[in-house]
């Protein structure tokens, strides 16, 4: 049977801790910053809450989760997700055998009461509701109020937090006085060639090195080209070519067959032409084409009632061809 924690006159069985591997590669200075946010200088002092940004598969988890094994304590995870309810959050009743209600205490409030550190992932996923829950718990307050077991919960002293941000478009927009509560903001970048394939070796350290080299190749030109792929993109694929090569060995299959294999069966048709996914990427956001404004909607270019029109002082005459459409 898993540990409990009592407040007042309700039990709370507690989740267990995430075991997960911390090793961070690379970045250093973004891993001593978020260090630095879960410091306490002063008695008066209190931890921040910093928010993790940076596009899917960079690293931010591992990232959290290589702190908090720095810091020698015990790691919860929470996955955000849109139908996130405060309950969810929090406390949840369940029956148990007995007929009683059960009270299970959410990863983040184990955290809070154990001591913990609690990773709340990809949490722009999550609602403001959800979010207004845990107002209190991210300011000086540090508690928060579970309605569903009627109980107020004190974070501990040890108790600390970070949440990972997702850069894309499936998210909600949190509210000004959540993000105000979640700072700083650490933004991660993409490895540099040497880290990322560092990072490559140390979680497929059976590759093959001409296998490695493609790989990181292939990341590095998407890097430099402003694409999404990301180093868990690199991993996935060179482990699906590792596993084709070993497939058969009756009729192998050449490594660079292999790996571009993977890399369409991966990333798709797209990733094996990344300068064309470049250009096409850079037209659907607009590329150098200067925006229509609204007068261009209802008069001609060189209409005298369009609003962008300049008029020449020294000569009213002058051909439409002198007037720009728009600034």
């Amino acid at each position: 049977m898993g540990k409990s924690f009592q407040i007042d006159d309700v039990s709370l069985h507690l989740a267990s801790p995430d075991t997960s591997a911390g090793d961070w590669i690379g970045q250093g200075e973004v891993l001593k910053q978020l260090l630095a946010c879960w410091l306490v200088v002063d008695e008066k002092d209190f931890p921040l809450t910093p928010r993790l940004v940076g596009t899917p598969g960079i690293g931010k988890t591992t990232l959290a989760i290589a702190g908090a094994r720095l810091r020698k304590q015990d790691l919860y995870i929470y996955q955000c997700t849109a139908d996130t309810r405060p309950e969810d959050l929090l406390v949840t009743p369940v029956l148990a055998e007995s007929g009683k209600i059960a009270y299970h205490a959410s990863p983040l409030v184990t955290a809070m009461v154990t001591g913990g550190i609690c990773i709340l992932d990809e949490g722009n996923r999550m609602n403001e509701k959800s979010w207004a829950s845990l107002a209190p718990l991210l300011d000086h307050r540090r508690y928060a109020e579970s309605i569903v077991a009627g109980i107020t919960i004190h974070a501990s002293p040890d108790f600390r937090c970070a949440v990972t941000m997702n850069e894309d478009e499936s998210t909600f927009e949190i509210p000004d006085y959540i993000l105000s509560r979640l700072q700083p903001t650490l933004t991660l970048g993409h490895p540099s060639r040497s880290d990322e394939m560092a990072i490559l070796k140390y979680h497929l350290p059976f590759a093959d090195e001409q296998m490695l080299n493609m790989t990181v190749n292939f990341l590095q030109d998407a890097h430099s080209l402003n694409l999404d792929f990301s180093t868990r993109d690199g991993i996935n694929l060179l482990r699906f070519a590792l596993k084709r090569l070993a497939q058969d060995c009756e009729h192998p299959v050449a490594q660079d067959v292999a790996w571009q294999e993977a890399l369409i069966r991966c990333l798709g048709d797209d990733a094996a032409d990344l300068k064309s996914l470049a250009d096409r990427k850079n037209q659907s956001l607009g590329g150098d084409v200067v925006p229509m404004g609204l007068g261009d909607f209802f008069f001609g270019t060189g209409d005298s009632l369009h609003p962008d029109r300049e008029d020449d002082d020294d000569d009213d005459d002058e051909d439409e061809d002198n007037y720009r459409p728009w600034q």
